[in-house]
Parts: C-alpha cells; sequence; structure tokens
C-alpha cells in the first residue's frame, strides 16, 4: 500500500486491496504497518482509535464477507500514557473477532547521517507481550516493522509455537535497499517459519517519507516465494505446514538448541 494522511481514502484502498486477495483465493490476508494513516507524529495521534474502533469495525466486514483471517497490519491505538498511542496490530478471525492484538515493542529511534531523524517514541508507547495467536490455518506470531532487527522477539514466538510470522513494515527506503530482505530471510531460516511482510511502498507525507515497498512472502528455507513490484499490488503464496515441517526434521536446528546455555 501507499497510505497518506486521509485514512477514509487509504481505508478505501484497503478494502479493494482485501477483496482482490479473497477473490484470488486467499485466506489469510495482510496489510502494511499503519496502513490506515501515515503521516507526521501529530497526524498519527490526532488518527488515534480504540480498537475495536471504527476501523477495526470496518475490516471485520470484509473478514466476514470473505470468511478469511484478516491481518490488519498497525494502526495508532488510544490508550497509551504522556499523550502517546499504541502501535499496534490486531488479528480477525472469519467471523469478523478479534483473534489477537499485539502493540510494537522495539521503537523505530534512529538519526542515520544525511537521513531524516526518527523518534517513534516520541509519539507511540512501547508495547510488553509477546504474541502467538491459535488459527485454524496454525500458529501465527506477530510483530511490526523495526522489530524485525532484533532476533530475540522471534526466537520467543517460534518457541511459543508460531509457524508463520507477520511483519507488516513502513521500512524506509534508505535502509530497506540494504536491509529488508536479508532481515526477513534471516528470520525466516533461523527459525525454520514462514514470514509474511506486507510493506508500505512510495513517498508519504507531502514527500518527506519514502518507503522501501517490496511486499514479500519468505519460506521456512528462506526462499522469497512472492515479491511485490515497486507499487500497490496483491502477492500471494501457499504456506505448507507439511514443507515446513519436513524442514525441521531434516534440519533440527530449532530442536538442536542449547537451551541450557541460551534459555528463551
Amino acid at each position: 500500500m501507499n497510505s497518506r494522511e486521509d485514512k477514509e481514502v487509504n481505508l478505501g484502498k484497503a478494502e479493494r486491496l482485501i477483496d482482490e486477495a479473497a477473490e484470488r483465493g486467499a485466506e489469510l490476508v495482510g496489510l502494511p504497518e499503519y496502513f490506515n494513516v501515515l503521516g507526521s507524529g501529530r497526524e498519527i495521534l490526532d488518527n488515534a482509535e480504540d480498537i475495536p474502533g471504527p476501523t477495526i469495525r470496518r475490516l471485520a466486514e470484509r473478514a466476514r464477507a470473505h470468511g478469511i483471517y484478516l491481518h490488519c497490519g498497525s494502526m495508532p491505538e488510544r490508550g497509551g500514557r504522556a499523550g502517546r498511542v499504541f502501535n499496534t496490530n490486531v488479528l480477525l478471525d472469519p467471523r469478523g473477532e478479534i483473534v489477537a492484538r499485539y502493540r510494537k515493542i522495539h521503537l523505530f529511534d534512529i538519526a542515520i547521517e544525511g537521513q531524516p531523524v526518527h523518534r517513534e517514541s516520541a509519539t507511540i508507547q512501547a508495547g510488553d507481550e509477546v504474541v502467538v495467536a491459535e488459527t485454524a490455518l496454525g500458529p501465527v506470531g506477530l510483530s511490526i516493522c523495526y522489530d524485525v532487527r532484533f532476533p530475540e522477539l522471534y526466537r520467543r514466538l517460534a518457541v511459543g509455537g508460531a509457524k508463520v510470522f507477520f511483519v507488516p513494515a513502513a521500512f524506509t527506503l534508505y535502509t530497506g535497499k540494504d536491509h529488508w530482505e536479508p532481515l526477513l530471510r534471516a528470520r525466516a531460516i533461523e527459525n525454520q517459519v514462514y514470514v509474511v511482510a506486507p510493506a508500505q511502498v512510495g513517498t508519504h507525507g507531502g514527500g518527506t517519507r519514502a518507503c522501501y515497498g517490496k511486499s514479500m512472502i519468505v519460506d521456512p528455507w528462506g526462499i522469497v516465494l512472492a515479491k511485490a513490484p515497486d507499487r500497490e499490488c496483491v502477492i500471494a503464496a501457499e504456506i505448507d505446514l507439511d514443507h515446513l515441517e519436513k524442514i525441521r526434521r531434516e534440519l533440527p536446528s530449532l530442536a538442536n538448541r542449547a537451551e541450557q546455555l541460551f534459555p528463551c
């Protein structure tokens, strides 16, 4: 997606993409980080909602209409302290019910020479819970964007039973061109899971922010099954848990962990 400051436009776009994915046979659909609004810190704060609220109720209708699991990327959620909000993703089941909610733990505070400074912690309060959601399609581990740089989170998700990781993102163009795909493939390989990573693409905030895009689906061997071009679109791939279990049997790195030295 290429979300902007207009929430109504973004939601309409998200609904069309969800419909397209469902029409192509998808049973599990995901949206990117800040799918319903992507702008300045002030715009993020001003557009925060309760969960459930208008955005989630609207997407729940799409989940029910298509009978799909819908991973609602992330959105600003009211409830933080000191004027801040949470960066939250929600997983809906085919009845439109909330299966799980995850609040982003690792906040994007960086200052790279020659690049815009990002201080997500100025508007976002960090979450404190690792979330694995049980679904009819298998256990799903939840995360958001910058989390992908912290492998300890994903090992906790894998040990907790997750076989699919969701990584919705608004990765910057500057970091994404070098880091996005290697990070996703690393998390898939080291945990022997599928990684589903819906991403924002293009410019936002009146051209002040550029996102790398390249939404991606990676299998447990680290093979990229699908990758988006540099535009808004739907990508799809099969999640084959028998294939996952075969990899884990034949190369049992998770089973061979030295848990006594590295407890998780």
